[in-house]
């Protein structure tokens, strides 16, 4: 899919948008799963908050600092994956990371991903990728109660 430039100029107002004003930028308390997550490429450092209700996301949110991809990203998850189970909040995060991993070439799926849509410009700037992506893997770490924090520079992303 190729991005046109008034959709791309649409894609920017929106992760700027989430950038100055990001939704769920709260510290959760009390969270029953925290992670921390750490681009040392760039900087960003961000907290994720979940409050679960047995596998659904009650509510979700973050603290931190970082560039505007990542900060915008960590927004729009924490809008998204409210009130879905940790099933669902990893298959969002397949497929948001294929969108991002992908190559320019790659036809990709924005629709399946809604608002979410907007980060798939990303994959044609490679080192924006980890920013995009910093805070989905911070979150899979959550779900799965890991204690130590996620690294962008981990060979396993």
């Amino acid at each position: 899919m190729a991005v046109n430039a008034d959709l791309r100029e649409l894609y920017q107002e929106v992760i700027l948008d989430h950038n100055r004003r990001p939704r769920n930028f709260r510290k959760l308390d009390p969270a029953d799963r925290t992670a921390e997550g750490f681009n040392p490429l760039c900087g960003d450092r961000l907290t994720l908050y979940l409050k679960l209700e047995g596998d659904l996301i009650r509510d979700a949110s973050f603290e931190g600092s970082g560039c505007a991809i990542s900060k915008a990203s960590a927004s729009m998850m924490t809008d998204s994956i409210k009130g879905k189970t940790l099933a669902q909040a990893d298959e969002l995060f397949e497929r948001f990371h294929h969108m991002v991993t992908s190559t320019a070439d790659d036809e990709i799926e924005t629709e399946t991903l809604g608002k979410l849509g907007v980060f798939s410009g990303v994959r044609e700037f490679p080192v924006r990728v980890k920013c995009a992506s910093l805070a989905w893997h911070t979150l899979r770490a959550a779900m799965l109660a890991k204690d130590e924090p996620v690294t962008t520079e981990d060979p396993a992303l």
